[in-house]
């Protein structure tokens, strides 16, 4: 049976590698819809080789653009309407949900209302409104399957077995480019060193949240929505050659670890194929290349934003959701030269003093704090500078 998909952020890292995936397994992928941000040239490129129903651009001169050039039987939309018009179309019956940062946040909760099962790359949705996201998938009966490597490692571990029966999940890191340095080596270091992640490759948003650790706080948070785990039984590891994406240790000792290439695409398809396992086109690990496998305990004085992030995890409420807010404005910040790299941390601690957090918050709350934590980490960027 043929599993017709839409992506969402269809010319990012992940959406390139989805329809890679989807190149690989013509017979079994077909792409009905598509959505991106801004790049109207690749998205034109996409919608000529995959000819989906509908692509909708976030920009609206980019989709001008589009609709100038482009003559064709794909139907062109726009702005917030057009990618929920992608996440809802009645020809899908999954999404994958690969926008980077808060705004994949209403556009996948549309999907899942929709009765949509969803492929899930964008972590901040379950990190801004995991209960409420969670809830949703409950209500809707769809599956919701992990994209990224680290929980679809976990997710592969967990499979056929008792949570219950779970000590630990153990989530791996690569460390990052800056892994091994103190605080005080860290002072001026520059975008480019920051971007030149030793392992993976990914957008540059992700690749300084690698750099700093907040993305394994992000990933904590979850994996506690994904799996239903308290935050007690959730560790983090470095282990540098990123050969092990995550393991699972249960109450008799034994440790089951999920083993694989550095390459997005093998979660990806394992997201698209489950329960079954596809041929794979894209490589197999060689453990003798690979050896050795080694791991140690991360740098928290060093990357504070993973304790931070973990902390608000486990405050709940909207906390989760200001530290995401605080940590995109900053890391954007970052990115435009406008703060050094140790500042982004500061900017998600100042942000966090400010926030009066919010138990059991509505979607509107969680809107609301979104809004007010973003201006609040602008406010400390313009103080530092």
């Amino acid at each position: 049976m043929i599993k017709t998909i839409a992506v969402m952020g269809s010319t990012g890292s992940i959406g390139r590698q989805t329809l890679d995936v989807a190149n690989a397994n013509p017979d079994k992928i077909k792409i009905a819809a598509l959505a991106a941000n801004t790049n109207d040239e690749l998205l034109e490129q996409q919608i000529r080789i995959f000819n989906p129903d509908i692509a909708a651009i976030f920009d609206r001169e980019a989709a001008k653009r589009l609709n100038a050039r482009y003559r064709g039987k794909t139907e062109i939309l726009s702005g917030e309407e057009g990618l929920l018009a992608v996440a809802t179309h009645n020809k899908i019956d999954t999404l994958v949900a690969a926008v980077s940062g808060y705004a994949g946040l209403r556009s996948t909760l549309a999907a899942v209302e929709n009765k949509k099962n969803i492929a899930l790359a964008n972590k901040e949705t379950l990190v801004a409104a995991g209960r409420l996201f969670m809830e949703a998938v409950k209500r809707n009966d769809v599956s919701l399957l992990p994209v990224d490597s680290e929980h679809s490692a976990i997710f592969q571990a967990l499979n056929g077995e008792r949570y219950e029966e779970v000590k630990r999940l153990l989530i791996t890191a690569s460390g990052g480019p800056f892994r091994g340095k103190q605080r005080s080596d860290l002072e001026n270091v520059s975008l480019d060193q920051c971007l030149k992640h030793p392992k993976w490759s990914m957008g540059k948003k992700i690749t300084v949240d690698s750099a700093t650790l907040a993305n394994k706080g992000l990933e904590v948070i979850e994996a506690h929505w994904l799996f239903g785990i308290d935050y007690d039984k959730i560790e983090v590891v470095v282990h540098p050659q990123s050969i092990v994406h995550s393991l699972v240790e249960f109450k008799d000792g034994s440790v089951i670890a999920q083993m694989g290439l550095t390459d997005m695409k093998l979660p990806i398809q394992y997201a698209l194929s489950f329960p079954k396992r596809w041929d794979n086109a894209f490589g197999q690990l060689d453990l003798v290349k690979a050896s050795p496998l080694t791991f140690e305990q991360p740098d928290v004085l060093t990357f504070p934003l993973l304790n931070l992030a973990v902390e608000c995890g486990k405050n709940g409420g909207t906390a989760p959701c200001a530290f995401n807010a605080a940590n995109e404005e900053a890391v954007y910040a970052f990115l435009a030269g406008k703060i050094r790299f140790l500042d982004i941390s500061a900017v998600v601690s100042k942000t966090l003093d400010m926030h009066v957090n919010i138990n059991n918050p509505t979607i509107d709350d969680i809107e609301c704090i979104d809004k007010e934590s973003r201006i609040n980490a602008r406010i400390a960027i313009k103080k530092m500078n």
